[in-house]
C-alpha cells in the first residue's frame, strides 16, 4: 500500500478578523474569513479551498478517464459552485455543483458520446475528494456535453 503525505503550514497572528497565510508547497496564499461572512476577505478561505479541491479533483479525474478511454477530446472546462448554509449561526457547507463542459471532436462516434456521458458521472464518484466529503456535502452535476 502506498501512502502520499501532504503538508501545510499556517500562520494566524490574531483573532477572528485577522489575516493569515498558508504554505503547502505549490499553494502559498493569504487567508481570512470571506467578506460574505463578515471577515476581511483577504486571500482565500476554507470555503473556496474546499470548492477548489473538489473541482480540481473532479476535472483531473475526468481528464484521466477520458484519456484512458481514448475518447477524442476537443475541449473541457469546469465551473463549480459551493453553497454554504447559515442556520441559527451555524455554518454548514451544504452543496457543491459541478458544471463540466466537455466537447469531443466532430469525428466522435455515438458510442464515444455515450461513453463520455458515463465518464462524466463516474468521475464524480471516483474522485477522492468527493469520496472524502460524501455524506456531508451534497454533490450535483450539471454537465454540458457536445
Amino acid at each position: 500500500m502506498a501512502e502520499h503525505h501532504f503538508h501545510l503550514n499556517a500562520d494566524w497572528p490574531g483573532g477572528r478578523n485577522s489575516e493569515g497565510s498558508i504554505d503547502a508547497g505549490n499553494l502559498q496564499t493569504k487567508i481570512s474569513i470571506p467578506q460574505e461572512m463578515d471577515g476581511p476577505g483577504v486571500g482565500t478561505n476554507p470555503d473556496e479551498m474546499l470548492l477548489g479541491a473538489a473541482a480540481t479533483c473532479y476535472i483531473i479525474t475526468l481528464a484521466a478517464m477520458i484519456e484512458r478511454a481514448e475518447l477524442p477530446l476537443e475541449e473541457m472546462s469546469l465551473e463549480s459552485e459551493g453553497i454554504v448554509d447559515v442556520t441559527n449561526g451555524v455554518f454548514t457547507y451544504k452543496k457543491i455543483i459541478h458544471k463540466p463542459a466537455v466537447a469531443l471532436q466532430t469525428s466522435a462516434t455515438e458510442a464515444e458520446h455515450k461513453k463520455l456521458a458515463q465518464l462524466v458521472e463516474k468521475a464524480e464518484k471516483s474522485c477522492m475528494i468527493s469520496r472524502a466529503i460524501q455524506g456531508n456535502v451534497e454533490m450535483e452535476l450539471q454537465p454540458t456535453l457536445k
